[in-house]
């Protein structure tokens, strides 16, 4: 369990071809705080730990990624020189800063539409069908790994839904949102909440 609130940067250093893909991560954090079996959030993938190296401030952790992750998350996420907003496993007595995440995709969205507003960056993204009941105003959703409030949501003719999103310098600053681009793919999770409401609503109806 994460709560979207992202600790560093990682860069994935290499992946090699196994079956699965096997991806090195270079990252920031103590490697003694990374323990084999461990579970790491990557842009909102939860991942486990499988090997780790390095020392505090240059370390790294390798994570094995199957191929049916691979086809649910954005598109080019695991190529080589690609950076990952990362988040360790929440423990007990940690600060709830953002909201209860899984680490698991829903959709994979798609950035709309960028533009200044203030001295922020307001992102439009689309997001499918499938997800599109789970997406209301004021409401959490995670964007590659980052606990976000939606802002406004507007239903397409053809069923697909674009939200806004506001981004503060900060968070564009420690995290990889402040470098997308129109066009980029993004990983998203919709709120655990949501989802066992719509499931108790379908019941009853």
């Amino acid at each position: 369990m994460f709560t979207g609130i992202v600790t560093a940067i990682g860069t994935i250093a290499s992946v090699e071809e196994k079956g699965d893909l096997h991806i090195r991560i270079a990252c920031p954090y103590d490697p003694h705080s990374m323990a084999i079996g461990a579970s790491i959030a990557c842009s909102g993938v939860c991942l486990t730990v499988v090997e780790r190296g390095g020392e505090k401030g240059d370390a790294w952790f390798a994570v094995d990624v199957s191929g049916e992750t691979v086809s649910r998350t954005a598109q080019d996420q695991w190529t080589e020189g690609r950076r990952l907003n990362l988040e360790q496993a929440l423990k007990l007595g940690d600060e709830l800063g953002g909201h209860l995440v899984t680490g698991h995709i829903d959709a994979v969205g798609r950035v709309a539409k960028m533009q200044d507003e203030g001295g922020s960056i307001r992102i439009d993204i689309r997001a499918p069908q499938a997800i599109a009941p789970y997406v209301a105003e004021k409401g959490s959703i995670t964007v590659d790994g980052v606990s976000l409030t939606v802002n406004s949501v507007a239903d397409q003719p053809d069923g697909d839904v674009i939200f806004a999103l506001n981004i503060i310098p900060h968070t564009g600053e420690v995290t990889t949102l402040g470098t997308l681009a129109e066009g980029d793919a993004v990983n998203l999770e919709i709120d655990v909440l949501a989802r066992y409401l719509k499931r108790m609503e379908s019941l009853r109806g």
